[in-house]
C-alpha cells in the first residue's frame, strides 16, 4: 500500500507554528547585537572556516589568525582563579600533578570497584548469613568484616579480613577462608586502598574541590536531587506538549469525514526487530502523531505523521539533535513490507515499515515531521559556541599545554595552538564542532513554544 499524501491541514499548522527560537541562518547577524567575548568570537572564526571549505576553498590567513587568537583567550578566561571554567582548571591540574593523574584514573573505576567488594563480602559475611548463625566469636568476627565494609576506608577493611584470618580459635571454613584470600588478592581492593592514600593529598583535594565547584559529584545526594527535580520538570513539559499534541489531533479528526484517523501515543519504544544498530540512538520517542492507514482493519496499522520530543531547556534540544537523528536512521532501516509492533504508554501500536522508512533524518523536510517542544522563553542573546564544542577546544592537547605554561607563569605563543586549527578543519572527529553552527540553526528550527502549538490548534 503506497503512503497516503500528507494532510494539508497538518502542514499548513506546521508552518504557520511561530518559531520563537529561530536564529538567523548567517551567523554574523546574531553575533553583531552581542557584546562578543571569546566565545562568540571563535564561533564566528569556526563559521566562517566551515563556509570556506563548503565552498571548495581554503580558508584565508585571517580566519586562521581569528581563530588561534579567540581560543587564546578563551584559555585565559577559564584558568583565571575568579569566574574561570573549574572543569578545564581540573583537567589542566589533572595534566600537570602525576598524582591527581593516578587519583583521576583509580576514580574513574572506583563505583565498579566498591561494588565488586561489597559483593565480596556479602558472599562471605551476608547480614542474612550472620542472623542465621550462633552467637560467638565466629559471627563476631564475620560482623565486623560486615561492619567495616560500611566505613569509608578500604584500609579498615582490608585489616577486618586479615584478622579473620589471623584470630579464630578454630580453623575457617575451606570456603570462607578461599574467599577471604580471593579478597585480599582482589586488584580492585588494592586499588581502592590506594585511593584512599592518595585523597589527602593537597593537589587531590584541589582537584576535587574544582569538580565539586564544576557540579555535585556523581552519586551524591545533591546530583541524586537534581536529577529527580530534572526529571520532574522534563515530565511537566512532556504533559503539557503531549496534551497540545492531543488537541492537534483532535481537530485533524473533526476535519475528516469519516472515522477519526488520528490518535496521540506516548512513549513509544522502538522494537529490536528493525534491521539496524540502536548504538547512541533515541531508541524511545515522547509523544506520536499517528494516521490510521485503513479504519476498519481487525489490527490497525498506523502511520507515522509527527514525532514531538519535549524538553526543558533550549540547550537540551541542542544536544538531543544528533541522538534523534540517528534515532531516524534506525527507524528508516525498517522493512517498507513489513509492520512492526511498538511498545507505548497506550498499548501496542502496528506502524507501518514504508511509513518508518519515509522518515527524513537530514533533509529540510525534518521540520515537518519533527517537532522540540519547549516552554523556556526564548534567549535574546544565543549561545553561539555550544558547550561540547567549548569543552572539546578546550581539552585539544595543545589547549591543555597552552594552560599549563599559563599555569607556570609563562607566556606562550598563541602560536602553539595551530594545531588545534588544522584539527578543527582536517580530523573528522573535530565535524561536531565545524558543523556547530548549521546544527543550531536546524535544531532551533525545530522548536516550538508549547504555547504556540496550543494557540494553533
Amino acid at each position: 500500500m503506497p503512503l497516503p499524501p500528507s494532510s494539508p491541514l497538518l502542514d499548513d499548522i506546521l508552518r504557520a507554528l511561530p518559531r520563537r527560537y529561530r536564529v538567523p541562518e548567517t551567523l554574523g547577524e546574531v553575533a553583531a547585537p552581542l557584546n562578543g567575548g571569546s566565545s562568540t568570537a571563535l564561533a564566528i572564526a569556526v563559521e566562517h572556516a566551515r563556509q570556506a571549505l563548503a565552498a571548495g576553498a581554503t580558508p584565508g590567513a585571517a580566519t586562521k589568525q581569528a581563530f588561534i587568537q579567540a581560543l587564546a583567550r578563551l584559555i585565559h578566561d577559564a584558568v583565571r582563579a575568579e569566574g574561570g571554567d573549574p572543569a578545564f582548571q581540573a583537567i589542566v591540574l589533572r595534566h600537570r600533578a602525576p598524582q591527581v593523574r593516578e587519583f583521576a584514573h583509580l576514580s574513574s573505576t572506583a563505583d565498579q570497584d566498591r561494588r565488586q567488594i561489597h559483593a565480596a563480602v556479602n558472599g562471605i559475611a551476608h547480614p542474612a548469613k550472620l542472623q542465621r548463625m550462633a552467637p560467638g566469636q565466629a559471627r563476631d568476627a564475620l560482623a565486623a568484616l560486615q561492619a567495616a565494609a560500611a566505613l569509608p576506608s578500604w584500609t579498615v577493611l582490608s585489616q577486618a579480613a586479615q584478622r579473620l584470618r589471623a584470630t579464630q580459635d578454630k580453623p575457617l571454613d575451606p570456603a570462607v577462608e578461599r574467599a577471604l584470600a580471593r579478597l585480599l588478592d582482589d586488584p580492585a581492593l588494592a586499588r581502592l586502598q590506594r585511593l584512599d592514600a592518595l585523597a589527602p593529598d593537597g593537589q587531590v583535594r584541589q582537584y576535587q574541590s574544582l569538580w565539586d565547584r564544576h557540579g555535585p559529584r556523581s552519586g551524591s545526594q545533591t546530583a541524586a536531587a537534581q536529577g529527580s527535580a530534572a526529571q520532574r520538570r522534563g515530565a511537566a513539559v512532556e504533559a503539557v506538549a503531549t496534551e497540545a499534541l492531543a488537541a492537534l489531533s483532535q481537530r485533524l479528526n473533526e476535519a475528516e469525514s469519516g472515522p477519526p484517523p488520528y490518535r496521540v501515543v506516548t512513549s513509544m519504544l522502538v522494537p529490536a526487530s528493525i534491521p539496524a544498530s540502536a548504538e547512541r540512538a533515541k531508541s524511545e520517542w515522547d509523544a506520536v502523531l499517528l494516521r490510521q492507514t485503513c479504519t476498519n482493519a481487525i489490527t490497525p496499522v498506523w502511520d507515522v505523521c509527527l514525532l514531538l520530543e519535549a524538553k526543558a531547556s533550549i540547550d537540551a534540544a541542542t544536544a538531543d539533535l544528533p541522538r534523534l537523528q540517528r534515532g531516524l536512521r534506525l527507524l528508516a532501516h525498517a522493512d517498507e513490507h513489513a509492520v512492526y509492533p511498538f511498545q507505548t504508554r497506550q498499548g501496542v501500536v502496528h506502524l507501518r515499515g514504508a511509513s518508518l522508512r519515509a522518515l527524513p533524518a537530514d533533509s529540510p523536510d525534518l521540520a515537518g515531521t519533527v517537532l522540540y517542544c519547549c516552554d523556556a522563553p526564548a534567549d535574546t542573546a544565543p549561545r553561539l559556541l555550544s558547550a561540547a564544542s567549548r569543552m572539546q577546544l578546550l581539552s585539544a592537547p595543545a589547549s591543555v599545554q597552552y594552560a599549563c605554561q599559563l599555569e607556570d607563569g609563562r607566556k606562550p605563543d598563541p602560536e602553539a595552538l595551530e594545531s588545534v586549527w588544522r584539527q578543527l578543519l582536517e580530523s573528522p572527529q573535530w565535524a561536531p564542532v565545524l558543523q556547530q553552527y548549521p546544527m543550531l540553526c536546524q535544531v532551533r528550527e525545530l522548536m516550538v513554544h508549547v504555547d504556540d502549538l496550543r494557540a494553533a490548534v
